[in-house]
């Protein structure tokens, strides 16, 4: 058989975006290409290449990055499902509509990192692996370049260059598991934060559920994002007060009742309108049950004695600061309104 024989109808020599440059068998059977001429041309020396089972290259050389991205895709999906074009034709974009959007898996690990941006994530040409997302019971093994991930429920992915990525906290997850290097896995979490990702407590909350605290270097990297996590937020409320005009709290402190019990400690607190703001910053590692019913206990106790706690998470005031201000300078507003509230001492934490 002459290569440059025409195969079908619908010959495939149109085809030049990466997504279209790997087909499964199916999609080649669509195009009129049977299994015995797919092998035909997967020959030594023939113009295209089996990269995973049943998914092929049409081309000689190595696969691109991309073309390696869609390959592990193709072959831990049920397959792509193109979506409508749009009626007024478009520029193509990042995530161009057009592309295909792959059902039933989607990029995690290291490689979804390094979509998502990751200056701490390797370049993707220096992954041997990708890592695919699928779910539990699928009937797929690792092989070649796509190493196969199983989860219980896919999380909704995120879209990156038209492709679907796992969500950060669950990457990294994927990541960390496969990793025993404290050093990157420390780089990889800070990163997370610092860069505004995710919060903390989503990747601790990913980190439980694939029990992977039971390791030391994971476990120390926790702490440093915790931490690193808090500051953040701390700023952020600082921030906020400054750049809203809301009059000066005092600043990470606690309070007792004279000459009684120990009420807790509070990150903002304008004793004049018995007005108090507390971070929530939970990512309990053995669950939040007992946190959350901590800090109810300690809302409701304060609330008793008539002052108003405003819980702010860190997403809240990364995302919605104007809001958060908004809300603090109305409850110091509704002071004038509410009865006196009880004396308490105000100490430094």
């Amino acid at each position: 058989m002459n290569h440059n024989t025409p195969l079908s109808p619908r010959p495939l020599h149109h085809l030049a975006e990466a997504h279209r440059r790997v087909l499964t068998a199916a999609q080649l059977r669509e195009h009129g290409v049977s299994a015995a001429e797919s092998a035909e041309r997967c020959r030594r020396g023939g113009p295209w290449q089996q990269i995973l089972p049943g998914v092929f290259l049409l081309h000689p050389g190595p696969p691109t990055s991309e073309e390696r991205l869609h390959a592990v895709l193709m072959y831990a999906a049920r397959g792509p499902l193109p979506r409508p074009a749009p009626k007024v034709p478009a520029q193509p974009t990042a995530q161009d509509p057009r592309r295909p959007v792959y059902a039933e898996a989607m990029v995690t690990g290291l490689a979804a990192l390094t979509l998502h941006g990751f200056a701490a994530a390797p370049a993707l040409p220096s992954l041997e692996r990708i890592d695919v997302l699928v779910e539990r019971g699928r009937r797929l093994r690792s092989t070649g370049c796509a190493r196969i991930v199983r989860t219980a429920g896919l999380p909704v992915a995120d879209l990156v260059t038209g492709l679907p990525v796992a969500p950060v906290p669950r990457a990294l997850a994927d990541a960390v598991a496969g990793l025993s290097d404290a050093g990157t896995v420390r780089r990889l979490l800070t990163e997370a934060v610092r860069g505004g990702y995710c919060e903390p407590a989503a990747v601790v909350r990913e980190l439980t559920s694939a029990r992977l605290l039971a390791r030391p270097h994971v476990v120390d990297a926790v702490d440093l994002l915790l931490a690193e996590g808090r500051a953040l937020a701390e700023d952020r409320l600082y921030r906020m007060v400054r750049e809203y005009g809301l009059p000066d709290p005092v600043w990470n402190v606690d309070l007792r009742l004279p000459g009684g019990p120990h009420l807790g400690g509070l990150d903002a607190y304008w004793p004049e309108q018995a007005v108090a703001v507390e971070l929530d910053t939970r990512a309990s590692r053995q669950g939040e049950d007992a946190q959350g019913a901590e800090y109810a206990r300690k809302r409701e106790h304060l609330e008793r004695l008539g002052v108003t706690v405003v819980h702010i998470t860190p997403r809240k005031l990364r995302d919605a600061l104007e809001q958060q201000a908004a809300v603090v300078r109305t409850a110091l507003m509704a002071a004038a309104d509410r009865d006196p509230a009880a004396y308490v001492v105000v100490l430094p934490r």
